[in-house]
């Protein structure tokens, strides 16, 4: 059973910069990961994902170039760096993870709790 922590949300401005991580354990071997997010009466949305290696990644256009997505394998750890963050980008957002890349919310298998990411205009 994979069991992930988010962790570095918080409250920053518009055009400000945040990075948020994601702790996984349970023998999370070479499982791809990936970030979502969620705003209040929204569904939840894909943000980005990274293959089990790290040597593939996939956004969202609303994030593209702005967002980066990367993985610490030795840690067991994912991280999102957010740059020109938007008000729009105000939301809770999710770690995930499955075995193999993918960007629809309803084919991964494990999930963390969230953490809150607020941008103030």
């Amino acid at each position: 059973q994979v069991q992930l922590v988010e962790s570095g949300g918080g409250l920053v401005q518009a055009g400000g910069s945040l990075r948020v991580s994601c702790v996984a354990s349970g023998r999370p071997d070479n499982y791809a990961m990936a970030w979502f997010r969620q705003a209040p009466g929204a569904e939840r949305e894909f943000v980005a994902a990274i293959s089990g290696s790290g040597r593939t990644t996939v956004y969202a256009d609303s994030v593209k170039g702005r967002f980066t997505i990367s993985r610490d394998n030795a840690k067991y750890t994912m991280y999102l760096q957010m740059n020109t963050l938007k008000p729009e980008d105000t939301a809770v957002y999710y770690c995930a993870a499955r075995r193999s890349i993918a960007t629809m919310v309803n084919t991964y298998d494990y999930w963390g709790r969230g953490t809150q990411v607020t941008v103030s205009s």
